[in-house]
């Protein structure tokens, strides 16, 4: 469904310094696929989901959805089918509107309304059962300004927001980091509940690596702007962090020499 064609990018600082973070980096990512990314810092992960969202424009490759070439699309086109959550609440949210107007917000993202029809009162009900399934008591507290929520249940009302249109890629950038270890977990448990249950390709950054492994389908290590383990299937549901971290410094230093 989801195709990385060659893509290729380049910084340069103000002193005229270049950054080569992708040279001819090929990725495919089929319907369902939930996929970690780990790498250390510098190694390409948030240029990746940068790029699929429209905010970095590549210097050459292709993106395609659908066997569609997206790179043509503005960042305001290609959020009308790619949702992100971030890991800072406040980018994902509008902390002076309701839980209410904010689910609002969200679904009717990519339509056109008038200030009369912002607030769907005709849809009231059925958010409220979505928040019921993360059993963080939301459904009852729908005129209560977001700024007045905890991490965790601004987290998990951000996911319902970014999933709320069954968006064709979800992009996850660290949405658990600025958690503590508790709330972590239960915004990953409800994260990997929505993604199953509306079967949604999602690309999640972490640098969690017990996550990584615990959660998805698939997990990618990036290297100097390079995929340098791509494992999924059997092989991940027996991997360890022992192993991983052997694996990775295997692939470092052969991908270092190459």
């Amino acid at each position: 469904m989801i195709c990385l064609k060659n893509i290729s990018k380049t910084f340069y600082s103000a002193f005229g310094e270049s950054k080569k973070v992708f040279q001819k980096l090929n990725l495919e990512i089929q319907d369902e696929d939930f996929i970690s990314i780990i790498g250390s810092n510098g190694a390409g992960k948030s240029t990746l989901l940068d790029s699929i969202t429209g905010n970095i424009i590549l210097d050459e490759g292709e993106i395609k959805i659908d066997g569609k070439n997206i790179c043509c699309l503005k960042r305001y086109e290609r959020g009308k089918f790619i949702s992100k959550v971030y890991q800072n609440p406040s980018l994902s949210t509008a902390s002076s509107m309701t839980i209410f107007e904010n689910l609002s917000m969200a679904d009717n993202k990519g339509k056109c309304f008038g200030l009369s029809l912002g607030a769907n009162h005709k849809r009231k009900e059925y958010y409220q059962l979505l928040l019921k399934k993360l059993d963080l008591g939301l459904e009852t507290a729908m005129d209560t300004e977001v700024q007045y929520l905890s991490g965790g249940q601004r987290q998990c009302l951000a996911l319902i927001m970014a999933t709320l249109n069954h968006p064709k890629i979800l992009l996850l950038d660290e949405h658990t980091a600025a958690l503590d270890p508790k709330t972590s977990k239960l915004i990953m448990e409800r994260t990997e509940n929505i993604v199953k249950e509306k079967k949604i390709a999602t690309l999640m950054i972490t640098h969690n690596l017990q996550d990584a492994i615990q959660y998805g389908n698939r997990l990618i290590m990036l290297h100097d702007g390079k995929i340098i383990l791509d494992i999924q299937g059997k092989e991940k549901e027996e991997l360890s962090i022992e192993c991983l971290m052997k694996l990775f410094h295997q692939k470092a230093t052969y991908s270092d020499v190459i």
